[in-house]
């Protein structure tokens, strides 16, 4: 309930977050001219080099907000990427059902529906990644009628999209057993999203069991599958159930490190968190060619990792990486300063801190927070005194800013904090 609050909340706001341009297509195939809507990113004008995924909305008269909002909340707390939404016109005079023409034997888009599918594949998507900088990654969604008809793209040898969200699906006879099959045969990975709920359309609802009891039990690394039977639904409500948990379920690997998936993911490994936290990354940028720097609160998730499991030497191999993604900060030689602390060589710690303290800040590691450690680990270095024997080190902090806390073994909490977007 929480999470629809806050949807209808954003889908009234969301002209803050981005922009929306009314465009049109004249269609050869069509023939005829067709509006489209397009969502562009709030970064879209300032970050000129970035390119990002793709999402084409049938039914986009009334889907798009609904979709626009709720990327746009997801995106302020960094749990899910921005893409370029792109509204199909299908209602004014009810194109939809032409639009959308199977074939009751076949299974396939037939008349103008044909036509119809050859101008998604043909001629929007080319029209789009000309005028627009578009990552790879490409979806589409619709409801019921439009949500059968997005199905017809998997029948293609390598589909056209990489992930489907098909909202309370109208499926005509048969398709509820060809999915599954098409959905075990096709090699390229896909995202799979599906929902119904108890108040839906009972002859549309029956069909849509069937394919999730096929399908559910398809195990292959390539196919990530999710169906949403929500309860207490009607065939129109639960479409504000369905647009988050299929935004989430497609970029679940985008999202910050949160405490589950530190407890049950990170926290249990014998060894290899920064190999995880590597390739986390790896895998965002390979499936949705978004290159994103390591979030800083992902580094303070593995740094609780190392310092629970005493694995302490992996601070090393966490520091390369922090001077990879913030070369020019403190955070690289702060994570020496840490293995070289654990381990008792305070001296080399020192060194480190002080380092440390001739960079940049950044999120929560200050200059003031170097030098307090630095200074901490000085009482414990032996040096001469005049009869020759060696002496604690006792110093004065140079400074009275208050210590900064030291990372603890717990993740931190899933609400952003210093890396907020204040976009």
């Amino acid at each position: 309930m929480k999470r629809n609050i806050l949807l209808l909340f954003f889908i009234c706001s969301n002209a803050v977050f981005s922009q929306k341009v009314i465009d049109s297509i004249q269609s050869k195939r069509l023939n005829e001219s067709r509006e489209i809507s397009i969502g562009l990113p709030a970064s879209y004008e300032r970050h000129p080099n970035q390119k990002y995924p793709v999402l084409v909305l049938l039914d986009g008269d009334f889907l798009f907000d609904a979709f626009q909002g709720a990327l746009s909340y997801g995106n302020y707390w960094d749990d899910l990427p921005e893409v370029i939404i792109v509204g199909i016109t299908q209602n004014k005079n009810n194109e939809r059902e032409a639009d959308c023409a199977i074939d009751e034997t076949t299974g396939l888009p037939t008349e103008k529906g044909e036509q119809f599918f050859e101008f998604i594949g043909l001629e929007l998507l080319p029209y789009i990644e000309k005028k627009y900088r578009t990552a790879p990654f490409k979806m589409i969604a619709g409801l019921d009628t439009t949500a059968a008809f997005l199905n017809c793209y998997l029948y293609k040898d390598i589909p056209t999209f990489d992930a489907y969200i098909s909202m309370s699906p109208e499926l005509p006879p048969g398709m509820e057993e060809q999915i599954p099959d098409r959905l075990a045969a096709i090699q390229k990975p896909i995202f799979y999203y599906h929902s119904s709920g108890d108040g839906d359309v009972k002859k549309m609802r029956n069909r849509i069991l069937a394919l999730d009891e096929v399908a559910k039990k398809i195990n292959k690394p390539t196919l990530n599958y999710r169906f949403d039977d929500f309860k207490g639904a009607s065939h129109y409500s639960l479409v504000l159930n369905s647009i988050p948990s299929a935004l989430y379920q497609i970029f679940s690997v985008y999202q910050p490190i949160s405490t589950t998936e530190f407890n049950e993911k990170i926290a249990v490994l014998p060894s290899g968190y920064v190999d995880y936290l590597s390739q986390k990354y790896d895998v965002i940028e390979k499936s949705f060619a978004l290159k994103l720097p390591i979030r800083l609160n992902d580094f303070k998730a593995i740094e609780a990792a190392i310092l629970k499991n005493k694995a302490y030497n992996e601070f090393d191999k966490l520091a390369q990486l922090a001077k990879k993604n913030y070369p020019k900060s403190m955070l690289a030689d702060y994570e020496m300063g840490q293995m070289y602390e654990k381990t008792g060589e305070n001296a080399k710690a020192v060194k480190s801190y002080m380092t440390a303290f001739q960079r940049e800040e950044i999120g929560d590691l200050t200059k003031d927070m170097m030098i307090e450690r630095a200074d901490e680990l000085k009482k414990s270095l032996p040096k001469k005194g005049k009869n020759g024997k060696t002496e604690p080190v006792i110093e004065e902090t140079p400074t009275d800013a208050p210590v900064e806390a030291a990372p603890t073994d717990t993740p931190p909490t899933e609400t952003p904090t210093e890396e907020k977007k204040k976009e």
